[in-house]
């Protein structure tokens, strides 16, 4: 029986979702491409793809990341982009600004720092600093804690 030809797909939106979730994982526990990928048995560059959403990520390869990163599989896929047809391109904009930030160095070494952080007064103030700094006023802030609370 001759098998149907069907057109690889290319990746996507979600598999690049994907792969800055995996970098940002392999970021945080301080892990290299080339300890990832030596786990895996394949080259850093296609680490390098998978990171970049240039390459695919089977359900196979991505359960053997998920277990060498000790994270759940379902970690991947939060906040992973809608079909463009289901989902107005805008929504989920600023969750890709947040990924796209914890990805790069500054984010990762300001959540580390952070997480460090044990008393939650302090980091609430933190957190009211920041909003400050970045022109957000408190009237903005509570009325986004009420929407969060709310929903």
């Amino acid at each position: 029986m001759i098998s149907p030809s069907f057109p690889k797909r290319r990746a996507g939106a979600v598999d690049a979702h994907v792969g800055s979730l995996v970098r940002l994982r392999r970021l945080t526990i301080n892990m290299s491409q080339m300890a990832l990928a030596e786990a895996l048995g394949i080259t850093f560059q296609q680490v390098q793809k998978y990171e970049n959403g240039t390459n695919r990520i089977s359900a196979s390869r991505l359960q053997d990341i998920a277990r060498i990163l000790a994270v759940p599989v379902s970690l991947f896929f939060e906040g992973a982009p809608d079909p463009p047809d289901v989902n107005d391109r805008t929504e989920g904009k600023e969750e890709e600004d947040v990924i796209d930030f914890l990805s790069t160095s500054e984010g990762v070494e300001l959540n580390r720092a952070f997480s460090r952080i044990e008393n939650p007064n302090l980091r609430r103030c933190l957190i009211g600093l920041v909003q400050a700094v970045a022109g957000k006023d408190d009237e903005q802030v509570e009325q986004e804690e009420r929407a969060s609370v709310s929903a």
